[in-house]
């Protein structure tokens, strides 16, 4: 049986999978990464919790986040980031235009395969490059 919990990848493994696959598992990394943060923060209410990581995790914000993050990125993570980015989305949400929707495809599927490369620590580090800059 598969340790879902420890997922290492290799690159070839990683580049099988599909973009939105990639990005479908980033997005859901980086929205674990903004509730814990959020829950470690303490004091706040679940209504509060909500509201504010999904402040996090929209598409305008992961779009400023990615442009936060592009100079500490290596050459591979620039490529994931750009798969994704140029991935073709057919539609955006509302409240995002389509540049920042696909930014945003970008950090998910950047997030989304150092998480399946088993890069966790590497993951931490951009996240908290994030908090910095917020």
């Amino acid at each position: 049986m598969e340790n879902y919990f420890e997922i290492k990848l290799d690159e070839q493994q990683i580049n099988t999978i599909t973009n939105q696959g990639l990005a479908h598992i980033g997005d859901a990394v980086f929205e674990l990464l903004c509730r814990s943060h959020l829950c470690c923060m303490g004091g706040k209410v679940a209504k509060n919790l909500h509201r504010d990581t999904v402040a996090m995790v929209n598409a305008p914000s992961q779009a400023r986040f990615a442009d936060r993050l592009l100079p500490h990125l290596t050459e591979q993570e620039l490529a994931y980031f750009r798969r994704g980015k140029n991935a073709h989305t057919h539609a955006a949400p509302k409240a995002a235009s389509p540049k920042e929707y696909a930014k945003a495809t970008g950090l998910e599927t950047l997030f989304g395969a150092l998480y399946l490369a088993g890069q966790t620590d590497r993951l931490n580090e951009l996240f908290h490059i994030i908090l910095e800059e917020t």
